[in-house]
């Protein structure tokens, strides 16, 4: 287990020098001028070549690259063109506001995901099951921004339950404020932004989740080891949570994982919308003023991050089903 964990580390550095290659060479192909965009319309040839000296924009793409790679062996991601600030500064403050939004979806992912799909596995053929194959297809029918626009329609301007732009206080201080204090104003205020954008982003993923859980408990249901414990006079709820839901998750622990790498990076749409001040937001904001740091630091932290994800995502299976084992 442990030298196949090693070896998935190591596996993460080669992707991540691929990833990082890519969207440098993307990023120049961009539309625009980099200089143009920091000095204006009104700035003078001089002054273009001047600033294009000092950012180092004159000089080939392959010793940019390189240069780029050397900073990258220090963690160094360089320094944002347009607010003159160490973009790692500008990711990490991002960051969390991303991380919290992602795991508010993907809550409400498998909240609604596991329980529907167990159910409708169980009651196969019934209104239940029905309804939630209907569910299934418009949560991964409706594009976010449309969702988004219709939740904000309906529960923020019509009964202004919910704010439509920006982020309360975060979650963790918001519990913290609670605790320390008893007050439950924080904690409704990071709810009442959270809530929106959380549920844009946690639908889609818990119609995915449905669909497989209620697909792969409908297989694992017809197994003989099921069989055999209904005939010994198991009550159905062990036999569905403890035989059969077990056995049905391997399948769906991948796809949480990829769902939830997913939301990391579709929250770019939903946080744009909803002013949440996240890496999406964040990344959005550079590709507009073509702060080309600040792309590749964004693009190549959420890349760490799923990788991250993928590697527990792998590592997760021997807990779920200690039978499986990692051979050399």
């Amino acid at each position: 287990m442990a030298q196949y964990a090693l070896r998935r580390v190591l596996l993460i550095v080669p992707v991540l020098a691929g990833i990082s290659f890519l969207v440098f060479v993307l990023v120049y192909l961009i539309p625009g001028d980099a200089a143009q965009m920091l000095l204006g319309t009104d700035a003078t040839p001089a002054e273009l070549i001047r600033i294009r000296h000092l950012l180092g924009l004159d000089r080939p793409v392959l010793d940019q690259y390189l240069s780029y790679m050397g900073n990258l062996a220090h963690f160094d991601l360089g320094r944002s063109l347009n607010q003159d600030v160490p973009v790692g500064q500008l990711v990490l403050g991002a960051l969390p506001a991303t991380i919290e939004l992602a795991v508010a979806a993907m809550l409400i992912a498998l909240t609604l995901g596991i329980p529907l799909g167990v159910l409708a596995a169980t009651r196969k053929g019934s209104l239940l099951d029905m309804g939630s194959v209907v569910f299934a297809q418009l949560g991964v029918s409706m594009p976010a921004f449309w969702l988004a626009s219709l939740l904000i329609i309906v529960f923020a301007l019509n009964f202004h339950w919910f704010a439509t732009v920006g982020r309360g206080p975060s979650v963790p201080d918001a519990i913290a404020s609670l605790v320390t204090t008893g007050d439950l104003g924080p904690l409704g205020d990071t709810l009442r932004h959270l809530i929106l954008p959380a549920t844009t982003l946690g639908l889609s993923a818990a119609a995915l989740s449905m669909r497989m859980v209620r697909s792969t408990m409908l297989e694992v249901l017809q197994q003989d080891y099921v069989r055999t414990a209904r005939s010994k006079g198991l009550a159905p709820r062990v036999v569905t949570l403890r035989h059969a839901l077990r056995n049905a998750l391997l399948p769906v622990i991948t796809i949480v994982g990829l769902q939830f790498g997913t939301l990391l990076g579709g929250a770019i749409v939903t946080e744009s919308i909803f002013g949440w001040p996240g890496v999406g937001r964040l990344a959005i904001t550079a590709i507009s003023q073509r702060d080309i740091p600040v792309i590749q630091g964004t693009v190549l932290t959420l890349a760490v991050t799923f990788s991250i994800i993928n590697l527990v995502v792998d590592l997760s299976y021997a807990w779920i089903n200690p039978k499986i084992h990692y051979s050399g």
